[in-house]
């Protein structure tokens, strides 16, 4: 089977936002699928869904899938939906960041001349500050080491410890932070 021509693709990305939709309001696997299936024996509107699950054997006049079939294909669809979506939010937090450093690059410059320039020390904590955040944004900083030990030094033991002593070890690492 060859590469989907522009309609079906379009068709195709259409069944997907559909279906991870129908997700979101809580709709059950089954449903959706049915919703969704090409072969109108299938589809619980009793249409023909363009580009829908099944479609290759609703043209060629086979007996529509399985429940399992379709179930699986409408989870596919929702799974490629999101890995989609979270790709996309990615590109567009990329580019907010090369945006964010190019700002904190004018201010850096500006704030850097007047350090050096007029050797003012307000000017040097901004550039500081501002080389810190650009630092933070960029992910120059080295990670932080951070190791919890039980009594005498040894092991936490995590399998022994209440959801209370938990908070209690999660607010010790907290104030080590500040």
């Amino acid at each position: 089977m060859g590469r989907p021509d522009k309609a079906a693709r379009a068709a195709i990305a259409r069944r997907r936002s559909d279906a991870i939709d129908l997700r979101l309001a809580g709709v059950d696997w089954l449903t959706i699928a049915g919703k969704l299936a090409a072969d109108p024996a299938a589809n619980s509107d009793g249409i023909a869904y363009p580009q829908g699950y099944g479609i290759e054997r609703y043209r060629k006049h086979q007996e529509p899938p399985s429940d399992e079939a379709l179930i699986h294909a409408a989870c596919r669809d929702v799974r490629t939906a999101l890995a989609d979506r979270r790709a996309e939010l990615n590109d567009d937090v990329d580019e907010l960041r090369a945006l964010e450093a190019d700002r904190l690059d004018r201010l850096f410059f500006v704030a850097y001349k007047k350090a050096v320039r007029d050797q003012d020390l307000a000017a040097i904590d901004r550039t500081l500050r501002i080389m810190e955040r650009r630092a933070r944004l960029l992910g120059l900083d080295m990670p932080v080491r951070t190791e919890l030990s039980g009594p005498d030094g040894g092991a936490v033991q995590i399998e022994n410890v209440t959801a209370d002593e938990l908070d209690a070890l999660i607010a010790l690492t907290d104030m080590d932070d500040e």
